[in-house]
């Protein structure tokens, strides 16, 4: 059954990128109808205020939140404006009503696709904008040959503010090296596994030994007191760490994806543990779906069951 599911799993990531398939889905008013309602579970809804009105539950239910409006590789100077400019009011509504919050984002989202340049522009932008109201913003981690290119724009944005964060991608083979070059600086770091299909001399599958990797970044990064959000739905890591006392380091968090897991975050904060729920908003949810299946495969009987329930 694991096998099954790794082979269930690796062959959802690589449809993921299927640029035709999500097309035709998203296309599709009948297709488009039944997938978004399955997606429902998982994203909040199209419109920032559906955002925002699941980041006030959430909160008020005691969690931290950090939020997203999803889109990647967007290829056109227009459509990267606009996401900058909705990542921009994002910012200003959290701001004007005294919300804590993170705000996460892809650089290939504002930018970076087009050029590094036009990327920083927008990414200075809203580094400022955060700054001043004391928002995190957090960078999120893409496939493994934009690497280079992410670790560079946000070691140029750290000479400037202080308040962005990056995810690492512990399952990639270069990722230790890249925590050593983060621990010399005070940046948040988001460990997550890794969600993308690479080429198989570059990344470890999923495995004990990729397990025992992940516990091993953590305990690297709270020997040097870095501020750490453990991003991860696997219980027996979660357990592990909990075992070591990582979990109740003021430095550390653990943060979730919004319908994933929701028990296991729960239990986690009625022990007193910082947690976080990470929510997304916006009409780009096909990627974003497809990967949360990959990467937690049961996920499939809730997506299928939400859709059966809507419609009947």
């Amino acid at each position: 059954m694991i096998h099954e599911e790794i082979r269930f799993s690796n062959n959802l990531k690589l449809i993921a990128r299927d640029q035709n398939l999500k097309a035709y889905i998203q296309n599709s008013k009948e297709l488009s109808q039944i997938f978004s309602k399955g997606a429902r579970r998982f994203v909040a809804g199209e419109k920032r205020t559906e955002g925002l009105d699941r980041f006030m539950h959430l909160s008020n239910q005691g969690y931290e939140v950090s939020i997203e409006f999803i889109g990647e590789n967007t290829s056109s100077e227009e459509e990267c404006m606009h996401a900058k400019n909705e990542f921009k009011e994002l910012i200003q509504d959290l701001g004007n009503n005294n919300l804590k919050a993170t705000v996460s984002f892809d650089l290939s989202h504002i930018g970076m696709i087009i050029s590094e340049e036009f990327a920083f522009a927008n990414l200075k932008e809203l580094a400022k904008e955060a700054h001043k109201y004391n928002i995190q913003l957090m960078i999120s981690m893409e496939e493994s040959q934009k690497t280079d290119q992410i670790l560079s724009l946000h070691k140029r944005i750290l000479k400037l503010f202080s308040n962005v964060g990056i995810t690492l991608q512990v399952h990639l083979k270069r990722s230790f090296t890249d925590l050593e070059h983060l621990l010399k600086t005070s940046s948040k770091i988001r460990l997550v596994k890794g969600a993308y299909q690479e080429p198989e001399d570059i990344y470890i599958p999923r495995s004990e030994e990729l397990k025992k990797r992940y516990i091993e970044f953590v305990s690297t990064c709270i020997e040097h007191d870095q501020p750490l959000s453990i991003a991860t739905h696997d219980e027996d890591i979660l357990m592990e760490l909990q075992a070591k006392g990582y979990l109740a380091n003021s430095n550390v968090e653990v943060e979730m994806l919004d319908g994933v897991r929701p028990d296991l975050l729960g239990s986690l904060k009625e022990n007193n543990i910082k947690t976080k729920v990470y929510i997304t908003y916006g009409s780009e949810w096909y990627l974003y779906v497809v990967h949360r299946i990959a990467e937690y495969p049961p996920n499939i009987y809730t997506f299928i069951s939400d859709i059966i329930e809507q419609k009947q």
